[in-house]
């Protein structure tokens, strides 16, 4: 169940990075990677954000997470705003936002057990002081995302990469969090792995009343797990929707072009069905277009789309698209 008041509030958050000018001193730049991003987050749902590599996904993950401090904007975590708080004042805070990283083996320290990657954070944040019951934690955690009591002796190269990916859950589990951020945790996966941890974060949710904000490139995986879903290219929120709402009638010519390359199992509807195909490439978020920054590429462009910069407005309820012509 989810509560009215929102856990987590983007509010026009803007990442730039500024670039040198490289080894011949040409002009320096600044890349927006993330410019003017909105949307809630209720207790107990799933965001889905997807959209192609580049488009800003993971800098704004880890702007939330306060990995990255954002050029502008707010970001309001249980009613205080993250972006206005030291480091000793963000400490708390930590605790309770974890992530799951995309890669399961470069996340994990490769010199420690999975035993003492998982009693680490329990000591570091005074949350089980006495070693002998923090063994104890390390097995209810292992059991919690399918693995048995003698992994805690093994290191991360002597498991499989869906085993080293449930250690990642077990470990942002270890802190109690409110909150996780899911940086595609399941793209360095084989298919059928993928289902099993998808399960497995779902099946968390339901036992810990967990919130989730889950990255992701795969239109598919997004569908399975989401209750909303947030479309980003090239730093923009292009469309927000609920999931049925997003899949069974996407508004914005982005969206309908990702959905069009999801292949359909069944060979004649694959054949019936409407191929979008987009031309040219993403454009370089340091020279990003003027007006709408799809319309370069978009289908149903007008000359209006190269100088009008469009609003997510809400066009039905709960169903908003940053289109001039939806």
């Amino acid at each position: 169940m989810t509560d009215e008041r929102p856990l987590l509030e983007v509010r026009d958050l803007v990442k730039h990075f500024h670039v040198g000018g490289g080894l011949f001193g040409g002009p320096a730049g600044v890349v927006r990677a993330v410019d003017g991003v909105s949307f809630s987050l209720r207790r107990g749902e799933t965001v889905g954000l997807v959209g192609e590599s580049g488009c800003g996904k993971t800098t704004t993950g880890r702007c939330i997470l306060q990995l990255e401090r954002p050029t502008s904007g707010e970001i309001v975590f249980e009613g205080r705003d993250l972006t206005k708080l030291d480091d000793v004042e963000l400490r708390p805070f930590r605790r309770r936002i974890q992530v799951i990283f995309q890669d399961p083996y470069s996340s994990l320290n490769p010199r420690m057990t999975v035993g003492q990657i998982l009693a680490e954070p329990l000591a570091v944040h005074g949350i089980v002081p006495e070693r002998a019951k923090r063994e104890t934690r390390v097995r209810e955690l292992l059991a919690h995302v399918g693995l048995l009591p003698q992994h805690a002796h093994r290191y991360p190269h002597q498991l499989s990469g869906g085993q080293r990916q449930r250690v990642g859950i077990a470990r942002a589990l270890a802190m109690e969090p409110s909150l996780i951020v899911c940086d595609e945790p399941v793209s360095a996966l084989d298919v059928s792995i993928q289902a099993q941890i998808i399960n497995l974060l779902e099946d968390l949710q339901r036992e810990f009343g967990l919130t989730y904000l889950f990255i992701a490139h795969d239109l598919s995986v997004v569908r399975h797990i989401s209750d909303h879903v947030a479309v980003m290219y090239l730093g923009k929120i292009v469309e927000l929707a609920d999931r049925k709402s997003l899949y069974d009638d996407p508004l914005h010519p982005y969206t309908k072009a990702l959905l069009a390359a999801v292949p359909i199992p069944d060979p004649e509807l694959e054949a019936r069905r409407e191929h979008i195909v987009l031309r040219g490439e993403v454009p370089s978020p340091l020279r990003p277009p003027s007006g709408c920054v799809f319309h370069p590429r978009c289908p149903i462009a007008i000359e209006r789309c190269a100088r009008e910069v469009p609003e997510l407005r809400e066009i039905r309820p709960g169903h908003g698209a940053a289109c001039i012509l939806a």
